[in-house]
């Protein structure tokens, strides 16, 4: 599965966190959501934590998808 990219994140001096991809707002995240997730982004592939607190991340079913008939 490839790796996802485009991901940043800003965090404010309120202590919120708003994650965006390729410059357009993906999310926002305050207080112990926020706390929770700089130390998981700190910790680990970024990329990766941003795609998966923002929901934005594949889910392995994209090839089965791909052939059902309403996407032909």
């Amino acid at each position: 599965m490839p790796k996802p990219h485009g991901f940043s994140y800003e965090q404010f001096g309120d202590g919120s966190v708003v994650i965006t991809h390729q410059g357009r707002a993906a999310g926002t995240l305050r207080g112990a959501r926020a706390e929770k997730f700089l130390a998981e982004a700190g910790a680990g592939d970024s990329q990766l934590v941003m795609a998966r607190w923002t929901g934005a991340y594949k889910h392995g079913n994209e090839r089965a998808a791909r052939n059902h008939p309403r996407n032909r």
